[in-house]
């Protein structure tokens, strides 16, 4: 169940704040992904009809309008002291690239992870080329996952089973390393069912409640979203 939208995602750079620039509707469906989760989020657009956009939708985000492709209007904004940044504007293409390589070797920049968003494989290579850590050829739907797992990087792959409950592939999260599931009692203590559990392309389906969980294992869990996502991070 490995998605393509795995990435190598450090913890540390999944605590810092997040800085989205351009907040059309792959932006704005990033920003209400980490809003959800009670991320710190700083929006950023040139437009201010877009900001305005946003913050009558989530009025807790703070969002500015910022020229991205001037670098000391992003360092003034708070952009460079972010951890993470989503490139979430795709065109021009220019501003996108200029944006990204701001970001991430501004003088003084704070950034350990950009995620910028393509139109065509030569504007990949173009992002790429320019030092972005990852590069995506996203939807809003698609934007709606980014937001999610930039918050759960344990988070491998989901199923939406309905509008309230999902199936979950997550990374062994380090609260659990070395307990059995009966020690856990997910089902008692987080409200979501153990599915199967073990190393990759080795599970083990319905295991037993002896089964001591190791680093680096997966955990196929079911149960409400809510629930899913009060699980211990990675």
């Amino acid at each position: 169940m490995t998605s393509w939208w795995q990435w190598n995602t450090s913890e540390e750079a999944s605590r810092g704040g997040f800085a989205v620039i351009g907040v059309g509707r792959f932006g704005s469906a990033v920003c209400s992904e980490l809003a959800k989760a009670g991320a710190e989020v700083l929006a950023i657009d040139a437009s201010q009809r877009a900001i305005d956009e946003l913050r009558q939708i989530h009025p807790a985000i703070e969002a500015r309008v910022v020229d991205c492709t001037d670098e000391e209007a992003l360092r003034a904004a708070g952009v460079l002291d972010m951890n993470t940044v989503v490139v979430a504007m795709s065109e021009p293409i220019e501003v996108s690239v200029t944006a990204t390589l701001i970001v991430k070797d501004g003088a003084g920049t704070q950034v350990k992870q950009v995620i910028a968003r393509a139109t065509s494989d030569l504007h990949m290579k173009m992002l790429q080329r320019v030092g972005a850590d990852r590069v995506v050829f996203p939807s809003k739907m698609e934007g709606q996952r980014l937001g999610m797992e930039l918050v759960r990087p344990n988070l491998l792959e989901r199923l939406r089973l309905d509008d309230r409950n999902s199936i979950e592939e997550i990374r062994v999260p380090a609260a659990f390393i070395g307990q059995s599931l009966r020690d856990i009692n997910l089902r008692k203590n987080y409200n979501v069912s153990v599915l199967a559990a073990g190393p990759d392309n080795h599970l083990t389906v319905n295991p037993p409640a002896s089964h001591v969980l190791e680093a680096g294992e997966l955990l196929v869990v079911m149960g409400a979203s809510e629930a899913l996502a009060a699980l211990p991070g990675s």
